[in-house]
C-alpha cells in the first residue's frame, strides 16, 4: 500500500487521514459516524460535527491513522519529550500494541517517529510489519 495522506478542512480545522496506518478499530466510525463513514465517498465529512467534537474523536483513534493537522508536528515534538519508557501488549485476538517514544527506520531510509503503532500478529496483514486489521478476516485468535 503506498503511503497516501489525505486531509479534510473546514474553517478551524484538518482532519489528516493516513490509511497505511489504520487497523480498523471503526472508533471513528461508532464514536461520530455522521462525520466518519466507510460507507460513502469521501468517507470522511467534517461538515457533519462541530470542530472540538471531531478533534475529540480523532484524539481517540488508536492507530494514529487519523490525527488533526497540528497534531502531526506535534507528534515529532513531542515523542522527543515524553515518557521514555515504552509498553508493549498483545491484544486478545489481535496485534501488538507498542506505545512510547518510537523511532521507526525503513529499509529506504526513510525515518518517522511514532507514539504507537500495532504490529500484525496473525501473518495475513497487507501492510506488514503493521496491523491492518486483517485478522478479524481471516478468524485469528490467541491460542
Amino acid at each position: 500500500m503506498e503511503d497516501i495522506v489525505k486531509e479534510y478542512s473546514n474553517t478551524d480545522i484538518t482532519v489528516v487521514w493516513q490509511p497505511k496506518k489504520c487497523i480498523h478499530s471503526k472508533k471513528c466510525w461508532n464514536g461520530l459516524g455522521d462525520v466518519f463513514n466507510p460507507k460513502i465517498k469521501p468517507w470522511i465529512d467534517i461538515t457533519k460535527a462541530e470542530s472540538q467534537r471531531i478533534v475529540e474523536q480523532v484524539k481517540e483513534c488508536p492507530s494514529g491513522a487519523l490525527s488533526i493537522k497540528s497534531d502531526v508536528a506535534d507528534t515529532h515534538s513531542t515523542a522527543n519529550n515524553s515518557n521514555p519508557n515504552t509498553e508493549i501488549s498483545v491484544l486478545k485476538n489481535g496485534p501488538l500494541m507498542i506505545k512510547g517514544r518510537l523511532s521507526i527506520k525503513y529499509k529506504d531510509g526513510k525515518e518517522e517517529t511514532q507514539k504507537e503503532v500495532y504490529l500484525c500478529r496473525c501473518g495475513q496483514s497487507n501492510n506488514k510489519p503493521y496491523c491492518d486489521g486483517t485478522h478479524t478476516k481471516c478468524g485469528f485468535k490467541d491460542e
